[in-house]
């Protein structure tokens, strides 16, 4: 991500403009992070994003119920050692 002090950003303006359209860019000001300025896009992307997140404990009964009876391939048994 690129990153800008405000006083710099207000400077280059269009340049940073057109350089969210790339990617997001942070603008900090005394050292601190401020402002991410992104293209709409992005902004949308991330928008839609959170509104498909689901908490596990607001998940249906029957959802829970098949998580807690789901069985994995033994093939993916290794996966449980990077729990440990």
């Amino acid at each position: 991500m690129t990153q800008t002090t405000a006083v710099e950003f207000q400077r280059k303006f269009g340049e940073f403009q057109h350089q969210a359209q790339r990617e997001p860019v942070e603008i900090t000001r005394h050292g601190r992070r401020e402002l991410v300025l992104m293209s709409a896009d992005h902004y949308d992307w991330l928008v839609a994003a959170g509104r498909r997140v689901h908490r596990t404990e607001d998940a249906a009964p029957a959802v829970v119920d098949a998580v807690r009876r789901a069985e994995m391939d033994p093939e993916h048994a290794a996966l449980d050692d990077l729990m440990k």
